[in-house]
């Protein structure tokens, strides 16, 4: 039993591994054109020799240096690769082809309304940078790679910041950028497209959300002013504390710090003067009364 359970294993392996095999191998008649396809073509030849000065100006066509053909000869791609730039021949019956423009295509998106992870609701747009990198694939792969890229674009911005919060979707903007950047440059790769830049333009807070804003940032500045103020008073207090120490030390340093004063008050040309008189003087008069 042992043994017939095995081989039995070892032939559906086998069986799985030529079906494998089989899905990699190329169709050869993939890109052949057939008899009667063939036949077609011949008789298109035929028709441009016959007519040869008249179907010139339809066989030669010409693509700018920014731009590419993609040629399909009774439906299918020929020679796996696109034409241009310059001139090239196509057959008036059975080709026709189609332009891809090569240049790099900018788009915004429209503000998008995100739940943010800690379920705050904003509004964000961005503007995304692309161009085509295979125009086969572009043709060939998607129907219409500018508007499937637009799509696109809006679903990643809603799917990547709503795994972000709010703090991080205000103070990281470029690391958000660069992922939505690399999501879209892997979904669109298939499509023969490659997505240069990504940027957020600017993110919109619901008005009561603002002004909570504010006047927590409000707060937290009159905060630092009272402890930047509390500490200077603090300081101020130490130095006027060793002031006093060392001024009474020496009873000519106070007498000096006196004359300053009065100087410092004489240069604001002020009308009035005010003239301190010490306490240990009035003291003494007291006393002889």
């Amino acid at each position: 039993m042992l043994s017939t359970t095995s081989s039995t294993a070892d032939m559906v392996t086998q069986g799985k591994h030529q079906i494998t095999a089989e899905e990699h191998v190329p169709d050869k008649n993939s890109g052949s054109l057939g008899c009667c396809g063939w036949l077609l073509v011949s008789i298109s030849l035929l028709f441009v020799t016959l007519t040869f000065p008249l179907t010139i100006f339809m066989c030669v066509k010409i693509v700018q240096e920014y731009e590419r053909a993609v040629i399909f000869r009774l439906g299918r791609i020929v020679d796996r690769k696109p034409k241009g730039p310059g001139l090239f021949f196509v057959l008036p019956c059975t080709d026709n082809f189609v332009k891809v423009d090569l240049r790099t295509v900018s788009f915004d998106i429209p503000p998008q309304e995100i739940l943010t992870r800690d379920s705050v609701t904003v509004s964000v747009d961005a503007v995304v940078y692309f161009r085509i990198s295979c125009p086969i694939s572009s043709v060939a792969n998607v129907s219409n790679a500018s508007s499937s890229t637009r799509l696109l674009a809006q679903t990643t911005l809603r799917n990547v910041l709503g795994t972000k919060n709010l703090a991080e979707l205000l103070s990281d903007r470029e690391s958000i950028s660069l992922t939505m950047q690399e999501s879209l440059d892997e979904a669109t790769d298939p499509w023969g497209i490659k997505v240069e830049r990504v940027e957020i333009k600017d993110v919109k807070l619901p008005h009561q959300l603002q002004r909570a804003m504010a006047a927590e940032a409000e707060a937290t500045r009159e905060a630092r002013a009272k402890i930047i103020a509390a500490e200077g008073e603090m300081n101020a207090s130490r130095a006027l504390k060793e002031a006093s120490l060392i001024i009474s030390e020496s009873p000519s340093g106070l007498q000096l710090r006196y004359l300053q004063t009065l100087n410092t008050i004489a240069a604001e040309k002020n009308s009035t003067i005010i003239f301190p008189l010490p306490i240990d003087m009035i003291q003494s008069f007291m006393q002889r009364k």
